[in-house]
């Protein structure tokens, strides 16, 4: 996949964002492609996967805090991405002038 600046991406951000809405790949893609904030939501969804699953070798109680952040966190995320992929399916439409 090739980002607006040319550069080859297969970010895990992308493949994240894809994974929790099923579907709706090509959107992601597109959006991804043309969004610097939405293609750093994507990342950072990525990266908080990440620490959760990294959150398993913390030592406890530690452990339970963390995932549970790291796990608002993530559902912070898919609500956002979820509220930018909503917005971008909206097709303004312009009003005929009032006579």
């Amino acid at each position: 996949m090739e980002t607006p600046s040319g550069d080859t991406h297969t970010g895990a951000g992308l493949r994240a964002a894809a994974s929790r809405f099923l579907g709706r790949s090509s959107e992601i893609q597109e959006l991804f492609n043309q969004d610097e904030n939405f293609r750093e939501m994507c990342d950072d969804l990525a990266v908080a996967e990440q620490a959760l699953a990294a959150s398993d070798q913390l030592p406890a109680p530690t452990d339970e805090e963390r995932r549970a952040e790291y796990q608002a966190l993530i559902d912070d995320l898919v609500s956002e991405i979820g509220r930018a992929l909503s917005q971008a399916r909206i097709v303004p439409f312009s009003r005929a002038p009032k006579r």
